[in-house]
């Protein structure tokens, strides 16, 4: 996995930027991933910059998992679209959920005042957003890609 991270980007506040090796070839599933990277590094910020970290982080939190929710919601629809192996769309689903319940755990953690350190929730968060796209991601990517070369049309949208 590619992942562009050096101590200069952590230094000024970002976590992670977006780099070829994560596009899918599939408008609307990379705009979806370049905006949740976004929200990782605004949710790392709100970690080591905020004046108000837990209202922050709270907030950037929230934001996430709406999000999280949104791009799942429409990934599952694409692939269910395109006529993606039943069961592949089931195990995509599941790891889909797992990450949303580890959110909203997290988050229950964090405010229940448990011993929490949400930059290094921000770093498992970047850790698993990064390698679903470069494992489970482009493998449905690489079908696409093939339908593409052979003809079919295949709309996102």
């Amino acid at each position: 996995m590619n992942v562009q991270i050096d101590e200069a980007e952590e230094l000024g506040h970002s976590m992670v930027a977006w780099t070829e090796s994560y596009v899918t070839h599939i408008e609307k599933i990379d705009r979806q991933h370049k905006k949740l990277i976004a929200l990782i590094n605004r949710l790392y910020e709100a970690c080591i910059g905020a004046s108000d970290i837990e209202g922050a982080f709270k907030k950037a939190l929230h934001e996430m998992v709406e999000y999280v929710r949104l791009h799942f919601s429409d990934e599952i629809a694409f692939l269910e679209k395109i006529g993606y192996p039943k069961a592949a769309v089931a195990d995509h689903k599941r790891k889909h959920d797992k990450l949303v319940e580890d959110i909203l755990h997290a988050g229950h953690r964090y405010c229940s005042g448990e011993a929490f350190v949400p930059n290094k929730f921000a770093r498992t968060l970047r850790d698993w957003v990064l390698s679903h796209i470069a494992f489970d991601d482009k493998a449905y990517a690489i079908i696409v890609a093939r339908r593409r070369r052979n003809g079919e049309t295949i709309d996102c949208e």
